[in-house]
């Protein structure tokens, strides 16, 4: 067989241009992401799957390679009655980006992101025992430990504000969202993070 009759190489298997161009929720691009803090950028991962079947779960740090989305579904899924609803919690999710996004216009992974940043406590307060005394020391937070804490501060702060109220959970999420994105220290995750860094001053 001739040069030009030669068959063309096949695509390698993961390379198909649905996958490459897909959407989280079918809606938002997830490939212009900004990052604006150097130390949690790579644990701030950006796919567009939203549920990845919890395969995760074997290997210790693994959930740095989630979906900053679906570890955000999954802290809302801590509170007693969303315990293990994760449809629902995605659902919520859903909701909320589509909230944030008529407010914002912008993509609503990209206020995620920031939101995520701007909620990340750089110092926190552990304690010593010196003798029987427990004394406080000021330390520095792990850039993974960071995100967690920041994605719980926004959960934690949806939910106390949706829990027995007329709000609705999308809506308190949405309102959580672009509150730290905003850095808006009446939001609930920037007031926990401020609150977490002037304890530790305090302790230095």
């Amino acid at each position: 067989m001739s040069e030009e009759e030669a068959p063309e190489p096949e695509a390698p298997a993961g390379t198909d241009e649905d996958d490459v161009n897909a959407k989280l929720f079918g809606k938002w691009e997830v490939s212009d992401i900004q990052y604006r803090d150097p130390s949690t950028r790579r644990y701030l991962s950006v796919t567009p799957i939203a549920h990845t079947m919890g395969r995760h779960a074997q290997k210790q740090f693994k959930k740095s390679e989630i979906s900053i989305v679906e570890r955000l579904a999954n802290r809302l899924m801590k509170t007693g009655a969303n315990a293990g609803k994760k449809q629902q919690a995605l659902g919520i999710v859903r909701d909320a980006f589509d909230i944030v996004h008529e407010r914002t216009e912008e993509n609503p992974i990209q206020v995620l992101v920031r939101a995520v940043e701007n909620s990340a406590p750089r110092e926190e307060t552990v304690r010593l025992k010196y003798g029987g005394i427990s004394v406080p020391k000021a330390v520095d937070v792990a850039p993974q430990r960071r995100v967690d804490q920041a994605l719980k501060f926004i959960a934690d702060g949806a939910h106390s504000s949706s829990f027995k109220t007329p709000v609705d959970a999308a809506e308190a999420l949405a309102n959580q969202l672009i509150g730290a994105a905003d850095y808006d220290v009446q939001t609930y995750a920037v007031g926990q993070k401020e609150e977490k860094e002037r304890v530790a001053a305090a302790a230095r």
